[in-house]
């Protein structure tokens, strides 16, 4: 049976998750049953706010001024990746009687709306509107097209986006727009450390005042059951090793549409050739072969708390600033509780010779924090969140 056939069977939330676990697609799991009971609520109030709109004309004024005393509130859902935050979400989506809806990556939607924007400004240069500030206007297009707009990933890295989201979601909320997203942070944790942060904290007042902030604080994350079946330190490099990253890849995306990223840090843009959610994969090149540093690798992680690091070759001494990056990069995900899956032209303690040098040493904890980055209990207490707790040298083989 499609997802359309399941929908047209199965006409709430809550009762298309149970089809799907009878079915055995899913394991039952309270977090997300009640997850889908909070989802149905909404539809019913969505429902009502819509009948309401559709009444008599004098019935239709006085459901206008309820409404507009008690606004529907939206959800907010975060948890860690893997959790079915997406997955009920898409069956909210798909089942809310509203014509006017959106669901997109929040990603997505930022371009659309800076690309809107960009446009509203050029056409204000060439006199075709008095209008001149942009905001008015993108909120009155994308009000008219979503009433109701879902959010997949939300999150705030760039600081454009940040200076922009309090003026427009205001002026999207004046608009009655009610808004539906998914994300990995709870909202006092949006755009965390970001650069003049200060100014963005309206927005996260904002945002709390307009959603119900829900915690999916699901015991599974599915996604990485199935990757714990997988090798997380592949070698050597080759044909096999290539096919072993692509399928716990495959593993992590979890249907997810890849995309590329761009993070800006300090001012400088640090490109993320390949990204699906949560996860991100580079090749070694791409973060040792560049001038990275420290401040990069965080925000890197801080986005992304599974990397994927593709083709890492055997150092020596001729190579110790490539060597000195990989060492910080290996200590920065070890210390913000990162899963790493990678493949390598030798093992850790093989990695780096050199007769001499402090970089020779710091290898040391690397290769140390190598082994314990693939141990079932670093794994699994990365997936709790603190993968400090694995005890010391408790290592798999690699």
């Amino acid at each position: 049976m499609s997802f359309d056939e399941k929908l047209k069977a199965f006409p709430s939330v809550r009762e298309h998750y149970d089809a799907m676990a009878a079915a055995g697609e899913v394991d039952p799991d309270q977090a997300q049953l009640a997850l889908a009971d909070r989802f149905d609520r909404l539809i019913e109030e969505l429902g009502e706010k819509r009948l309401s709109k559709k009444s008599s004309a004098l019935g239709w004024l006085f459901g206008r001024k309820t409404a507009n005393r008690e606004p529907v509130k939206g959800l907010y859902v975060y948890g860690e990746v893997g959790r079915g935050k997406t997955m009920l979400m898409d069956m909210f989506h798909a089942l809310v009687p509203v014509k006017r809806k959106r669901r997109a990556h929040f990603n997505d939607f930022m371009a659309d709306v800076h690309e809107r924007i960009h446009a509203h400004r050029q056409a204000f240069k060439r006199g075709e509107t008095k209008q001149e500030d942009p905001i008015p206007p993108v909120a009155d297009a994308l009000a008219e097209a979503a009433w109701v707009l879902c959010f997949d990933e939300f999150t705030v890295t760039d600081i454009t986006d940040a200076m922009i989201l309090s003026r427009l979601f205001s002026a999207l909320f004046v608009r009655g727009v009610v808004l539906v997203a998914t994300s990995n942070v709870k909202p006092d944790n949006l755009y965390r450390d970001g650069l003049n942060r200060q100014l963005f904290l309206p927005f996260i007042d904002l945002l709390r005042w307009h959603v119900d902030v829900v915690n999916l604080d699901s015991r599974t994350d599915y996604r990485l059951e199935k990757l714990n079946r997988q090798p997380v330190y592949v070698t050597p490099l080759g044909d096999t090793a290539q096919r072993q990253m692509d399928i716990a890849w495959e593993i992590v995306k979890d249907g997810v549409e890849e995309r590329s990223d761009v993070l800006t840090i300090k001012g400088h843009e640090v490109p993320i050739p390949r990204a699906a959610g949560n996860a991100a994969r580079f090749s070694f090149a791409d973060l040792c072969s560049r001038p990275l540093g420290a401040s990069d690798y965080m925000a890197i992680v801080r986005r992304y708390q599974t990397i994927f690091i593709d083709d890492v070759p055997a150092l020596d001494y001729s190579r110790r600033n490539e060597a000195k990056r990989f060492i910080l990069l290996i200590d920065t995900l070890y210390d913000h509780h990162a899963r790493l899956v990678i493949s390598a032209e030798a093992a850790p303690e093989k990695l780096y010779s050199a007769p001499s040098g402090t970089e020779a040493f710091e290898f040391d904890r690397t290769t140390s924090r190598l082994f314990e980055m693939q141990s079932a209990e670093y794994l699994k207490a990365a997936e709790e969140g603190d993968p400090r707790a694995a005890s010391d040298g408790a290592v798999t083989g690699v």
